[in-house]
This record gives C-alpha cells, sequence and structure tokens, in this order.
C-alpha cells in the first residue's frame, strides 16, 4: 500500500502545494502554524476539495488530477476530525459499524468488529452509549475505532489528542503508536502537540504559508528546526543569519557565537534551559551577551519560562528560586547570555 501525492491547491488569497510519499504502515506527522494548509491537505487528500494541478494516486489508483476527482466515499480514507462529527442517535458501537454496514457486511460481523475496535481502544464498556454521554476524549478514541474499523488505506487524524487531558493523551500516543505500526495503510497525522509528533510519527513533514520546507525524522527536526513554529513546538530558540567562521550576524550590531566554525547562511538553535539572566552585565565578558527587556513570565514544568525582547526574541528557563532573587517581573531590563558550546548552528 503506498501513497504518492504531489498537488496544489490554488484559492483566491492562498496556495497549498504538498508532495507527500508514503508507504504501510508508516506515519507521517503534518506539522505548522495556524494558516500553513494543513488541513487543506488533508481535505484535498480525503476528496474534500479539489486540486489545482498535479496528482493524488493511492494503492495505484489516481484519486485526483485536474481532471479526475473521485468522490470522498469511494476513496477508501478514514478521517477523524478534530471535533470527531459521530452521529449523535447511534451508540458508540453503532458509530463503529455505520461504515462496515455501508459497505456491505452483516449487522452481527459489523458489531463483533466495531466492538473489538472500541475494546482495543479502551472504551468497549461504552459501547452502548451515545455521543452525548460520552467525554471528548470518549468520543475521540470512538472517532478513531469507527475509521480503523473499516481498514482504510489511508488514515488522516486531524489533531487526535486535543480533546484530552495529559494522562488520556499519553495513553492514546502509545496505543496509536501500536496500531499504526502494524496498520496496512499510509497514516497521515496533523497535530500541534510535540509529543504528538515526536511519540507517534515516523517521520515528520513541515508546512509554512503553503510550502513544504522541512522533513526528516522527528529526532532530526527537533534538533535542526528550520522555522520558528517548529522551535517553538520543541522548545528551543532559533536565530537565523549569516555565520562567519561560526559568528552568526544578527541585525546590524548583535550576533551569536557558536563552536562550530560555519560559513554562510545559518540556524542557530539553543535551549532557553542554557539561558543564563542577570541583572548587570556579567563578568568575564562572554561573547554572547544581550541586553534585553522581560516580556512575560510563565510556568514550565518546573522551572518559569521567560520571554525575553532582545536584539533577537529570546525564551529563557529559570527555576523559581532565580526568579525571586533577581526579582523578575515583565518590563523589567536584564541580561541575557548563552555559552557558545550550548549552540548548535546549520545551514540555513
Amino acid at each position: 500500500m503506498t501513497l504518492e501525492a504531489r498537488f496544489a491547491v490554488r484559492r483566491r488569497d492562498h496556495t497549498t502545494e504538498v508532495s507527500l510519499d508514503g508507504r504501510a504502515g508508516e506515519v507521517i506527522g503534518l506539522i505548522g502554524p495556524n494558516g500553513a494548509g494543513k488541513s487543506t491537505a488533508l481535505a484535498a487528500l480525503a476528496g474534500l476539495v479539489r486540486i489545482s494541478s498535479g496528482e493524488i494516486r493511492l494503492a495505484e489508483r489516481v484519486l485526483a488530477s485536474p481532471t479526475v476527482h473521485m468522490p470522498a466515499h469511494q476513496r477508501n480514507v478514514g478521517y477523524v476530525f478534530q471535533d470527531r462529527l459521530l452521529f449523535p442517535h447511534l451508540t458508540a458501537i453503532e458509530n463503529v459499524a455505520f461504515g462496515l454496514r455501508a459497505r456491505g457486511t452483516s449487522r452481527r460481523t459489523a458489531r463483533e468488529q466495531a466492538r473489538n475496535w472500541l475494546d482495543r481502544l479502551s472504551v468497549g464498556d461504552l459501547a452502548d452509549r451515545r455521543p452525548a454521554h460520552l467525554s471528548g476524549g470518549q468520543a475521540q478514541r470512538v472517532a478513531i475505532a469507527r475509521a480503523l474499523a473499516c481498514e482504510p488505506a489511508l488514515l488522516l487524524l486531524d489533531e487526535p489528542t486535543a480533546a484530552l487531558d495529559a494522562a488520556g493523551a499519553m495513553t492514546l500516543r502509545t496505543q496509536l503508536r501500536g496500531h499504526l505500526g502494524g496498520f496496512a495503510g499510509v497514516s497521515i497525522l496533523v497535530t500541534h502537540t510535540a509529543l504528538d509528533a515526536m511519540v507517534v510519527a515516523d517521520r515528520l513533514v513541515v508546512l509554512d504559508q503553503g510550502q513544504i520546507v522541512q522533513t526528516g525524522s522527528p529526532a532530526d527536526v527537533a534538533a535542526h528546526p528550520r522555522t520558528t513554529h517548529v522551535a517553538a513546538l520543541v522548545g528551543l530558540n532559533l536565530i537565523r543569519g549569516h555565520a562567519t567562521r561560526g559568528e552568526i550576524a544578527v541585525g546590524a550590531s548583535q550576533s551569536i557565537v557558536a563552536a562550530q566554525p560555519l560559513n554562510g547562511p545559518a540556524f542557530a538553535a539553543f535551549s532557553p534551559a542554557t539561558v543564563s539572566l542577570f541583572t548587570e552585565r556579567p563578568a568575564g565578558s562572554p561573547r554572547n551577551v544581550w541586553r534585553g527587556k522581560v516580556v512575560s513570565l510563565a510556568p514550565h514544568g518546573d522551572a518559569v519560562r521567560v520571554q525575553l525582547d532582545a536584539a533577537m526574541p529570546l525564551l529563557a528557563d529559570v527555576t523559581p528560586a532565580a526568579l525571586v532573587s533577581l526579582r523578575l517581573q515583565p518590563g523589567m531590563e536584564v541580561w541575557a547570555s548563552v555559552k557558545a558550546t550550548e549552540v548548535s548552528v546549520y545551514p540555513a
């Protein structure tokens, strides 16, 4: 089972261009900021919008081209929407069995398969409840079971853990990773959650302004982000500039120094945890020092995340003790510093 999708959807104010290849059992994570084109890409793959150029081919069948538009119900595509869209008048087991019954499966067999999938997604005891009596997380599991029960050649998942609390989301990620690894079709996961992308996906595709700007394994994308959205997703500071022997110019009079002697257009990435804050310029003249203003303070795990307006926007993680010691508050001017050895640079 393979997916070959190279297409564009052109609208008056936006164009989305996508190139995706997937194989059976592979989970492709599609990430990017709001408005990047992720929803448009899923809608085109599902048959909900027509493509303007290119071709979508699934299991050797042409689903879409400028002259072909196979209807959604003929594509053998499962779609788990962010808002689930369960039939409100049907019970959970009837929702899951619906697609099987529509294909001609007997009522008894359809219900047996539906119950099996509900059990596999830990909601088998809710089989006789209607959607109004399910929590958001329970309804999402039913929606996923409904999509998987029909054994689609392509499974589209739009923010599958969005309605779940932290514990429920982690459980579902683990379940999805297990189910999709043995799935005979191709899966495409749209998410704004770093853990979804890192735990569930085999490969990430980054969309920005309707264009694919980066692809790679989750580990590679996380280590070498090429957009500010991905950097924020994985919790890194990202700076783009021109490097000369490892020193990257940022603006007219600022720079950041790394240990690697890179030359040319470059990115510099470093963790907020490596940024130190001071109320006065630190002694010893470290090279990566910038003066900035505290924009906001927010809890971040066991630390406090400080957003700074400096020569470049910066994030710093400090301990609660350091927060009190420095008396940090919005509007306060501070000095920020990071060691060159903590900065990773790579070609832009």
